[in-house]
């Protein structure tokens, strides 16, 4: 990979392939490589919706704030929301709240609906229509389970996600194991204690004593991977 000559180029900006963001997020990977990295059709290129945070990378790689934007982008798509609506949505955002990814931005919650107006009045796109005139339709879109599990800074970015719901034993966070999934207390990567469990016969019991941690942090780590595969 290009400019990667050391782990530390990614500290605090995390490293995932696109099929590493769908498991965690559940969006299918061709979905998320045509919005972050563009697509062909009609011999016309589409670029993607905005530039990676390891655009300068000669992979197809997302970062953390990717990971966590193109959660909104799934859920815009699911209710019809054209891609070139969202681009433009983006865009606007991204210049009214001064945030590189506006749509994890709380703002978005209360703002998002204006910008959609403009962007309905420049694309005509009928599926904003509702959105726009109703906030109960808006609301069903960005829903508080979105933002549900992210840590803010003080300045607004996004800086860590507790992807369980109403749990924080696992946590993404890019200043931890490339913001792969760890046990938020001890740091250690689910996949890991995972693959660990496999080999000790699925007891929890051998892997907490291998690892010397309680052995429901063991258990989560477990209910986690297993979620992802299913």
């Amino acid at each position: 990979m290009q400019n990667i000559k050391s782990p530390s180029r990614l500290v605090g900006i995390g490293l995932y392939t696109p099929a590493e963001a769908s498991l965690y997020t559940g969006i299918p990977s061709t979905d998320i490589r045509r919005w972050l990295f563009g697509y062909t059709t009609h011999d016309v290129q589409h670029p993607g919706l905005w530039n990676s945070e390891l655009a300068d990378v000669d992979e197809c790689v997302l970062g953390f704030h990717d990971l966590l934007e193109i959660r909104f982008v799934h859920a815009f798509r699911q209710h019809g929301v054209s891609l070139q609506a969202i681009r433009s949505a983006s865009q606007q955002a991204k210049e009214m709240f001064n945030q590189a990814y506006p749509f994890t931005c709380k703002r978005f919650q209360t703002d998002g609906r204006s910008i959609f107006a403009t962007v309905l009045s420049e694309t005509g796109d009928e599926a904003l229509l509702d959105l726009v005139k109703r906030q109960y339709a808006f609301e069903q879109i960005i829903k508080p389970s979105l933002y549900e599990g992210i840590d803010y800074t003080g300045s607004g970015d996004a800086q860590r996600w507790y992807p369980v719901t109403r749990s924080k034993a696992i946590v993404l966070d890019p200043s931890r194991n490339f913001g792969k999934p760890v046990l938020t207390t001890v740091g250690i990567d689910t996949a890991a204690i995972f693959s660990a469990y496999k080999t000790e016969g699925q007891s929890t019991k051998r892997v907490a004593l291998l690892y010397e941690i309680p052995t429901s942090s063991v258990a989560a780590a477990v209910r986690f991977e297993q979620s992802m595969a299913a």
